[in-house]
């Protein structure tokens, strides 16, 4: 048995590519942005993909979830549909996380199927995603239980088991439905299990399922950050690009920020929105040359830049000075990444903020962050409008208070032109020094006008969960809908069709543009008058969409539907020919091919209106699968299994 106790060891590799993976996985993961792998990835892909079992201790938040699911997709035999590698997680959340990740690292992998199996899902639904195949099953122990002993998933051709947060489950009371579980599964599997804690029960259990496993264990940084106020916002309601700009803008003492996002893309992404805004911003990669790197360091230190948009590989060893801010636009894979973060701000005993933007689903990183850095994280709102004009008054009137007294400004030229306009105009000195104020905030407006909802909503910090409804419907000034001036004709379009038959139609507009399928249908609903009963198929690629709609548009119809803009850009529809017909319609949401992966995602809005509806029985076997019968025979489970079973 062998250990690795250090994050930092010379062993541990310092690319992905050291680690042996395929160069499908590393294709993947240099498309969204990763770059060298944390501790404990270094430490476990290579012995999970050479078979061996693992012992992992480690805190949430440390990268393993890309520890393990890595290695099993480079093991995966994608030619088979059954189950090849099985993930019990402690909780819902967590499996749905868990197999987010595995889709996202085997967007190359063609025929690869994840399923995430939990309580208070259908096990109608389950039954028939589990019929098609699956090559990875991730679940709560409750529920893969319920399709083990259904008969519904079968592990004989198991090749690894990953028991992830084993502490976690055994809290909650799981660990006798997992041990059961592992009883199970055959004999000869690999199996790897992360805690981040080991006490006893979970060292009994590793020592009765697990082969001579390696161990490992990584120790979460810790940082004093008693300098650095540590804030967070929980998206919502808000634009996150909008968010940002008004805390920018708000934020008393700003000097100059570095702003961490995940990938190389979105670095450079940011920083052209940042700049189109009027701020002083640059990018800060991995893929710039080593003296544009420099370049950028350098105008950041001399105030050429106040905002440095940077992953973390490229932004660890700055030390400037004059850096007020961290803000966490992404939060970090990691708490690792997040101390050496914030650690840009604050330093040599100096103050510095951190902010950190966290979805509602990235709750339990946030958590886990508090616990590394000993302090908690206060939530904050969202500055209003009159806090942001008030703010940029004031700095508007400082400005003018610091030119006038300036010894080394000469302004009588200045002051004889405005003497000049208002002798030739009969004008006040007051009325031009305010179309000359106007004039120097038309690009930073002084007075924030109705930007609409957003500015009112999303201003309250919400510890938990969304904001109370009472507060959405009062919040602000009553929202008042002129009516269209158009809407008598819309209302006629609505009626101008009878039920008959589809014609597929290509749309300008995709995945890429950000669209979703409900903001087309509520563009041809509102905007071009096509009740929602003969909108048929949506199906999204990255540049354009498909849609099924009446076969009789008019000529005139088309022109006014292309000119509707949806995520900012128009619609500029056209029927399809008959060519482009088939792959609008090849991927069903309903019936996809087996053992394929589309390049498109389907969305029948026909299909949505059954809910789940379907009533169909799933095929039991024999009568003892019946919801009606009596329980099976006991095979063996360990004491107490009926109640923590019942409990659950």
């Amino acid at each position: 048995m062998t250990e690795s106790t250090s994050p930092t060891a010379p062993s541990l590799l310092d690319s992905f590519a050291g680690l042996g993976l395929p160069a499908d996985l590393l294709a993947t993961l240099a498309e969204v942005g990763y770059e060298t792998p944390s501790p404990i990835q270094a430490a476990c892909i290579p012995h999970l993909l050479a078979g061996r079992d693992l012992l992992g201790e480690a805190q949430t938040g440390t990268g393993k979830t890309a520890a393990f699911a890595l290695p099993i997709l480079a093991r995966l035999d994608l030619a088979s549909p059954h189950p090849q590698a099985l993930v019990l997680t402690p909780t819902r959340e967590l499996a749905l996380q868990v197999a987010e990740a595995f889709t996202k690292y085997a967007h190359h992998l063609r025929g690869f199927h994840v399923l995430p199996v939990y309580g208070g899902q259908s096990m109608v639904v389950q039954l028939r995603q589990l019929s098609r195949g699956a090559q990875v099953i991730v679940g709560t122990p409750g529920r893969v239980m319920d399709h083990l002993e259904r008969g519904s998933l079968k592990l004989d051709g198991l090749v690894t088991l990953v028991l992830d947060e084993a502490d976690e489950m055994l809290r909650m009371g799981f660990i006798d439905d997992v041990e059961w579980i592992l009883e199970h599964t055959p004999g000869e599997r690999q199996t790897a299990l992360f805690s981040a804690t080991m006490p006893a029960a979970i060292r009994a259990v590793a020592h009765r399922h697990l082969r001579s496993p390696e161990e490992i264990h990584i120790r979460a940084a810790t940082a004093t950050v008693a300098k650095i106020r540590q804030r967070y916002w929980l998206v919502r309601g808000v634009d996150k690009l909008d968010a940002l700009t008004r805390i920018l803008d708000a934020e008393e003492n700003f000097a100059a920020a570095i702003i961490f996002v995940r990938t190389k893309i979105s670095t450079e992404e940011l920083a052209d929105k940042l700049a189109a805004r009027g701020y002083a911003a640059a990018a800060l990669n991995g893929d710039m040359t080593q003296v544009l790197r420099e370049r950028v360091i350098e105008q950041l230190k001399t105030g050429a830049l106040d905002i440095v948009v940077a992953t973390d590989v490229a932004a660890r060893g700055i030390d400037v000075p004059r850096i007020s801010h961290v803000i966490n636009y992404d939060i970090p894979y990691d708490t690792e990444a997040y101390v050496h973060r914030i650690g840009r701000t604050g330093r040599a005993g100096r103050e510095g903020v951190a902010i950190l933007f966290v979805a509602p689903r990235e709750r339990r990183m946030l958590k886990s962050i508090e616990r590394a850095t000993r302090q908690p994280i206060e939530p904050i709102a969202l500055p209003s409008r009159e806090d942001v004009s008030s703010l940029r008054i004031s700095q508007f009137k400082q400005k003018v208070l610091d030119t006038l007294a300036d010894p080394d400004m000469d302004l009588d030229f200045f002051m004889n032109t405005v003497d000049a306009i208002a002798a030739e105009n009969t004008l006040d000195a007051r009325e031009i020094a305010a179309a000359l104020a106007y004039l120097a905030q038309v690009e930073r407006p002084l007075q924030i006008e109705e930007e609409g909802r957003g500015w009112d909503l999303a201003t309250a910090p919400q510890q938990h969960g969304k904001p109370p409804r009472e507060e959405i419907f009062t919040a602000g000034a009553p929202r008042t809908r002129q009516p269209r001036p158009d809407r008598e004709e819309i209302l006629n379009r609505r009626h101008a069709f009878a039920d008959g038959k589809l014609q597929g139609y290509r749309i300008a507009v995709g995945r890429g543009h950000g669209v979703t399928p409900k903001e087309i249908v509520g563009a041809l609903a509102n905007e071009g008058g096509i009740e929602g009963r003969f909108i048929g198929q949506i199906t999204l690629f990255d540049d354009f969409s498909t849609v099924e709609l009446p076969a009789r548009l008019s000529p005139d119809l088309l022109v006014a539907l292309g000119r509707i803009l949806v995520c900012g850009h128009p619609l500029a529809i056209r029927p399809l020919d008959e060519n482009e017909a088939i792959p609008a319609r090849r991927f069903r949401a309903s019936s996809p091919r087996r053992g394929e992966k589309p390049s498109a995602k389907p969305w029948d809005k026909r299909a949505h209106r059954d809910n789940g509806s379907d009533t169909s029985r799933p095929p039991y076997k024999n009568k003892s699968q019946r919801r009606d019968a009596p329980p099976p025979v006991d095979k063996g489970r360990a004491p107490g299994w009926k109640k923590s079973r019942e409990q659950k």
